[in-house]
């Protein structure tokens, strides 16, 4: 009589997928954040395979985790494998839904540059749905069903240049002369480019140690309407106030700019086929960001 016997049990592909993650980043909070989990959740997948295998992945200590030696030998090919994982869903994706683009980018992108060039993108290309997340951070594209990643930052693919200067509404540009009359008007700063007043002084104004003073704001596109309203002198990113200089609601008082490293990027993880709906619509915001009126042809 033949015997069956019991199968052993996989191990859990969440557990697996969370290992990964934690080994890959060095951090059970940052690979909470990319899984979209709670970094508890975590913790309690990488305990379960732990005792599944019967052997530690990660050492603990008050500075954080490090790999075992197990850990390690195993975490290439497991970042490998979803790498695979990943490109595998997207091109299930793109089968799928062949005219469905999703683009990833910064809420302040998505709200000041490209928002206002999606309905020119539509008019072009009414076949061609486009799906916008915001997020802070950009995505890992090898696992992330996301087509298009729209961010600051260094590397190919960049599709305008990051230019800084201070933008603030004509009534108050009025009472600027220098950079240095700056000491005396409130200053407004974003949260996540507050760095932006000290890279800019220091060409506008070598060695003074300026300061600004003013509200500091987590939306950037509030900031930028505050500056528009009067509320004070904010640095700009060229791109993102490009159409409140053009109508006059934002002035440049002083001449001096500052040109960042990198700039605006737009990147794919993979290549793109000629003429999918993903390549149409990444030609497209590339010619846009060359124009100032954002307007383009597919």
């Amino acid at each position: 009589m033949a015997v069956a016997p019991p199968r052993p049990k996989d191990l859990p592909l969440s557990a697996l997928r969370a290992f990964e993650a934690a080994a890959r980043l060095g951090s059970f909070a940052l690979a909470a954040a990319e899984l979209g989990v709670t970094p508890g959740a975590v913790t309690a997948h990488v305990k379960a395979l732990e005792a599944h295998l019967g052997s530690p992945l990660f050492q603990r200590s008050g500075r954080g985790v490090v790999l075992t030696a197990v850990g390690a030998r195993a975490l290439p090919d497991f970042t490998h494998a979803f790498d695979a994982l990943g490109a595998a869903v997207q091109v299930l994706r793109a089968e799928a839904a062949p005219r469905v683009v999703h683009i990833a980018t910064l809420p302040a992108i998505a709200q000041l540059w490209l928002s206002p060039r999606l309905p020119a993108l539509r008019a072009a290309a009414p076949e061609i749905e486009i799906s916008i997340t915001a997020m802070e951070r950009p995505p890992n594209l090898k696992r992330l069903p996301y087509d298009l990643s729209l961010f600051y930052g260094e590397g190919d693919q960049i599709i305008a240049p990051d230019v800084i200067f201070p933008v603030c509404s004509p009534s108050l540009a009025a009472k600027l002369r220098h950079p240095e009359d700056l000491a005396d008007v409130t200053c407004l700063t974003d949260a996540s480019w507050a760095q932006d007043w000290k890279i800019w002084a220091d060409v506008a104004m070598p060695g003074r140690n300026f300061t600004p003073r003013g509200p500091i704001f987590s939306l950037y596109a509030l900031a930028v309407e505050e500056a528009a309203g009067g509320a004070g002198v904010l640095i700009a990113h060229q791109a993102l106030v490009a159409s409140h200089l053009a109508v006059g609601a934002l002035v440049a008082p002083f001449a001096q700019r500052v040109t960042l490293p990198g700039g605006l990027r737009l990147w794919a993880a993979r290549p793109m086929q000629p003429g999918s709906a993903v390549q149409r619509a990444a030609r497209f915001l590339q010619v846009a960001a060359s124009r100032s009126s954002g307007e383009s042809s597919l």
